[in-house]
């Protein structure tokens, strides 16, 4: 299996990240964003979005770190993280899609903006941020992971850029149960760091 990466990218750490924790052999294919990779041959060949990650595995192709995800777990990596339960699957996938939406739309563009100098509304992005994070930390003081009772890729979509927030302005201090949560995947067999997370 190849992953089309890039280093600083949150949403290829967590392919990266969960990879590790699950003990699954990934082959890293760097991707040059700043030079334009993304929209030429090869690369634009594998995924027409011209964005990063990417998975090959044999002749399958995939795109978007959440899809990865679910492939990964589901394929190579074993119940623990993507159950057969429909209502396990559900609730994993409502984390999911709190990373590709909120989190998304908060921490990652005023880090966008902050560190890379995106075009991006960060007055907006930090508003997101502030709606969604103390909902988070509600959760997490009432319970250790995000969902199931136990690390499940939920924690990978999620943690990359609540983790890295500071570098657009999102600061995690008023917010301890995330802070805890961060040290437990810190702390997690396998675990592996990005630029920006010690």
């Amino acid at each position: 299996m190849t992953l089309y990466d890039l280093e600083l990218s949150g949403n290829c750490y967590k392919i990266r990240l969960f990879a590790a924790l699950a003990g699954i052999k990934l082959e890293r294919e760097p991707v040059d964003l700043p030079g334009g990779a993304h929209k030429r041959s090869p690369f634009i060949d594998l995924n027409p979005w011209g964005q990063v990650p990417v998975l090959t595995d044999g002749d399958l192709v995939l795109r978007d770190s959440q899809a990865i995800l679910v492939y990964l777990a589901r394929q190579h990596g074993g119940h623990q993280w993507w159950p057969d339960a429909a209502a396990h699957q559900g609730e994993i996938m409502q984390w999911l899609s709190t990373a590709a939406n909120e989190i998304h739309n908060g921490p990652n563009i005023a880090r966008l903006v902050d560190k890379f100098g995106y075009p991006r509304d960060k007055a907006r992005a930090l508003e997101v941020s502030d709606q969604i994070l103390p909902l988070i930390d509600q959760h997490l003081s009432e319970h250790d992971w995000l969902a199931l009772g136990r690390p499940t890729i939920a924690d990978c979509a999620m943690f990359p850029y609540i983790a890295v927030g500071w570098e657009g302005g999102v600061s995690l201090e008023p917010y301890p149960a995330i802070r805890a949560w961060i040290d437990r995947i810190k702390a997690l067999p396998g675990y592996l760091a990005m630029p920006g997370i010690d």
